[in-house]
């Protein structure tokens, strides 16, 4: 789906960002790939809270955008959303992302003991990565944003 289609069908509603907005949202990122950094973290959190600094970055590209999600869902949106955000490269970030959605939902919500030590490193580098990207990307893009 389109931003506007997802706009339309209300998963997105219109939205005005600020550098001061941005700005928190990458000290949220940048804690959440300190804590997930932490060796004595186990392998959910260190999942979980890998995962949350990548939808914090998904969530920037978004918002520069225009837009924010709405409703229900709304973490599968904002990854879907990386498709038109981000280009081509958006695509395979989307899918990654999504399916550790779905396992990060697992440890969270269902069983612990889900993720592997192994997943847990392969994320938290990911989220790095990704932090890289959308630096670029803003700076390409959208440097106003950028303090």
């Amino acid at each position: 789906m389109s931003l506007e289609s997802l706009l339309a069908s209300g998963r997105l509603k219109k939205h005005t960002t600020s550098t001061r907005e941005i700005a928190e949202l990458f000290k949220m990122v940048e804690r959440d790939i300190a804590d997930a950094s932490i060796k004595e973290l186990s392998a959910d959190r260190c999942f979980a809270t890998a995962y949350n600094a990548a939808l914090q970055l998904a969530t920037i590209a978004l918002y520069c955008k225009g837009y924010r999600p709405t409703g229900t869902g709304h973490h599968f949106t904002v990854f879907q959303t990386l498709k038109h955000t981000l280009g081509e490269e958006g695509r395979d970030l989307a899918d990654y992302f999504d399916a550790c959605r779905v396992k990060r939902n697992i440890t969270d919500y269902d069983r612990a003991g889900q993720v592997s030590e192994k997943e847990a490193q392969e994320l938290l580098d990911e989220a790095k990565i990704f932090k890289s990207k959308i630096n670029e990307w803003l700076l390409k893009n959208y440097p106003d944003f950028l303090r």
